[in-house]
């Protein structure tokens, strides 16, 4: 799998584009690095070669590292939802105003 590995200071990251296994430790000893991402800068390097060659061998993008490849005209396609919220259940959202209503009522 490739994906982002974090380095840097607090408050202060920047991201190795890393290949491993996807069960091993991120912290962990990685097969070989494939650039880099410094959200803060807006700058990166990614070594196109070698992320078409993972790719072609079998190697699965974490979603943040396919858009950022669609980002810089590595791969083609559209970009992909990296964090999914937690979308509440129409019932869920009845209940949780219910109580805040019937407190307005009593003021």
């Amino acid at each position: 799998m490739i994906r982002l590995q974090r380095h840097g200071k607090r408050h202060q990251p920047y991201y190795r584009l890393a290949v491993g296994e996807k069960r091993s430790k991120l912290r962990g000893e990685q097969l070989e690095d494939l650039g880099w991402y410094n959200p803060r800068q807006k700058q990166s390097e990614f070594n196109k070669e070698k992320i078409l060659y993972w790719m072609k061998n079998g190697a699965k993008l974490s979603p943040t590292v396919h858009n950022l490849l669609v980002d810089a005209k590595i791969i083609s396609g559209k970009k992909v939802v990296a964090h999914k919220t937690a979308k509440k259940k129409e019932g869920e959202v009845a209940k949780a105003s219910a109580p805040a209503a019937a407190a307005e009522v009593k003021a």
